[in-house]
């Protein structure tokens, strides 16, 4: 008998044993599922995109990603899906403008508009970079955009949660959308209506890698 036989052969050195075996794996990140990205839609295919930065219409005026398709790390994707699903007893429903956003088109977002209230220092990364952010709006139950204050990416006071209208109805929509987020646990950024951030973003890594790698590590 070998003497690491002799030892697992004691009951309360092989209990140990594999204590410290599941702790390494929890730690190498192999049994933190919560980590990973997910395609939003592969989970609630009744969540609409309307994916911006893969077409010229953003404040860029290019098309930056080469697909229009919304990766999230797997917390935020359960999160709205359960969102989706809330919203739908109302006859209402989400639509995302943008989710995980490689650390190069922040680079090329910061080059045309750098102002950190809108648009966050690739310097430091973006919580969209995490993929721990979103960026979304509210549809009726035919795929109709409410009214909200502003058009997606209009960088103005206009969009800030602090703004008033006298249209009853814009608030009102405004505050549906921030009242189901944060109860599902996104923070609201207040410069923007649109974005919502994870709570717990800091625990995700800054990531810079394209749509068709992430669909790799999937298989």
């Amino acid at each position: 008998m070998t003497f690491v036989s002799m030892l697992m052969s004691q009951p309360k050195i092989k209990t140990i044993y594999c204590i410290l075996f599941f702790l390494l794996i929890f730690s190498s990140g192999f049994a933190r599922p919560n980590n990973r990205f997910i395609e939003v839609t592969t989970l609630n295919p009744h969540i609409k995109l309307d994916i911006r930065y893969a077409t010229k219409n953003n404040f860029l005026n290019e098309i930056v990603y080469p697909e229009a398709r919304c990766f999230l790390r797997y917390t935020a994707a359960v999160k709205l899906d359960s969102i989706q699903k809330e919203l739908e007893l109302i006859g209402l429903g989400l639509k995302i403008f943008d989710g995980y956003r490689p650390l190069s088109v922040q680079k090329k977002m910061w080059d045309v508009f750098p102002d950190s209230r809108y648009v966050a220092n690739p310097k430091n990364g973006s919580r969209h970079n995490r993929g721990a952010a979103v960026d979304l709006t509210l549809v009726d139950s035919l795929g109709n955009a409410l009214e909200m204050p502003t058009e997606y990416d209009s960088f103005s006071e206009k969009a800030h949660h602090s703004f008033i209208t006298p249209n009853k109805t814009i608030m009102r929509n405004r505050w549906i959308l921030k009242t189901i987020m944060e109860k599902y646990g996104f923070t609201a950024l207040q410069t923007e209506w649109w974005h919502y951030d994870l709570k717990g973003w800091q625990d995700y890594e800054i990531m810079d890698i394209s749509f068709e790698e992430i669909e790799k590590e999937k298989n």
